[in-house]
């Protein structure tokens, strides 16, 4: 048997047993431009055993799947038309090596690979939040009857545990309490109000009281009646506005895309309040709009403004640049992060402002800032300004 063969044998032997790893093809002779070699390994597709060729060009990747037959014919038909003169098998009982660069030689050594890898070809993520055994996803449609999430809600369903996931070292970086009291205002449907409950109580085992201000009374009792059936104890819904709902001592507030100045209102109250930690996600920005439009100011960034989705942009990043700034005036440290991938919503700046006492001096050195950046773009009074009693 030729050096050929034996390689050939050897590749349908590790298929037919289930020890196949991978292969390399390289040393690639043929005539399309720029293919530079193809790894080969073996996937599952919809329940489907195939072979997964990725394709190697000097400037992007090609992946096509074939069936395990076509695609051992293949590889066979690439070393016999000496398309490739060197190839690697990598099997769970020998690594193989044939190469017919000058002659044709076969060498086999010890298994670089012990464990086959799993064959699916999207692997499930270990996510904070799971999908089984969970009564309130399935109450909230993310999930079917047997705890698998709908086709519909994966993007629900990532958006929920990305949340716990950053929310997860700030609350584990607060003091220890008897009972952790956060309130998340503007809770809408309680998608991810539950998902942090269900975090707080199940997997950190922390004793917390969660609120959720919502102002649609039928969104009030549909999350008060899931949260009954999940048996969160802990965890209820009240009807009422951010800026009417009562705000005792605190340790986090939360408010997810409450439009304009409705955000100011939170942050105030989670001021007010003392809150040890303080996280908005921001939506609309109309109150500073409103005055870039009236007033025009004339400075080295005008001519942008005269663009309307220009002028919008700067409208968000100057509201919520001027909010981190005065969250750092009442003695928070604040970081803006990504909070939702920008393919899903353009509303996806999250502001995280974590309690940090300031000097006289670094309060008077942001206050100055805060003056110097109303009047450069010609702005009288941010509204949170105004709720706070600044300047």
């Amino acid at each position: 048997m030729t050096p050929q063969e034996t390689y050939t044998s050897l590749l349908q032997k590790s298929i037919q047993q289930n020890t196949f790893v991978k292969i390399a093809l390289g040393n690639y002779k043929g005539d399309i431009p720029e293919l530079k070699n193809v790894y080969i390994k073996k996937i599952q597709v919809k329940q489907h055993d195939k072979l997964s060729f990725t394709y190697h060009y000097k400037t992007k990747d090609i992946v096509k799947n074939f069936d395990l037959a076509e695609g051992v014919l293949l590889i066979t038909n690439y070393i016999a038309t000496a398309k490739f003169n060197h190839a690697a098998l990598f099997t769970l009982t020998a690594d193989v090596t044939f190469d017919q660069a000058q002659k044709p030689i076969l060498k086999q050594t010890k298994p670089t690979h012990t464990h086959l890898k799993s064959l699916q070809h999207n692997v499930p993520k270990n996510r904070i939040i799971g999908a089984e055994g969970k009564a309130y996803l399935h109450h909230l449609k993310i999930t079917d009857d047997n705890g698998n999430v709908n086709p519909a809600a994966q993007d629900k369903f990532k958006q929920i545990n990305k949340y716990v996931e950053l929310l997860s070292p700030l609350i584990k970086k607060l003091p220890t309490h008897e009972t952790l009291k956060i309130v998340d205002m503007g809770a809408g449907k309680g998608y991810l109000t539950f998902a942090l409950y269900d975090y707080l109580t199940n997997v950190l085992a922390t004793k917390a009281q969660v609120i959720g201000v919502e102002y649609r009374p039928e969104l009030i009792t549909l999350c008060n009646t899931i949260a009954q059936k999940a048996i969160f104890d802990g965890l209820s819904f009240v009807q009422g506005t951010i800026k009417d709902f009562e705000t005792e001592q605190l340790h986090v507030l939360i408010a997810l895309h409450a439009c304009d100045t409705a955000t100011d209102d939170a942050i105030y109250k989670g001021i007010s309040a003392n809150a040890q930690l303080i996280v908005v996600a921001p939506c609309c920005h109309k109150q500073i709009r409103r005055q870039l439009e009236q007033h025009k100011t004339k400075n080295e960034l005008d001519f942008m403004l005269k663009h309307g989705i220009f002028l919008e942009r700067q409208a968000e990043m100057l509201t919520d640049g001027m909010r981190a700034l005065l969250l750092e005036y009442f003695d928070y440290t604040t970081k803006v992060v990504e909070f939702i991938a920008g393919e899903h919503t353009p509303k996806n700046v999250m502001i995280i402002a974590e309690k940090k006492p300031k000097t006289l001096a670094q309060k008077q050195e942001l206050l100055q800032k805060i003056k110097a950046t109303k009047l450069y773009f010609g702005i009288e009074k941010h509204y949170l300004e105004e709720l706070m009693g600044v300047g």
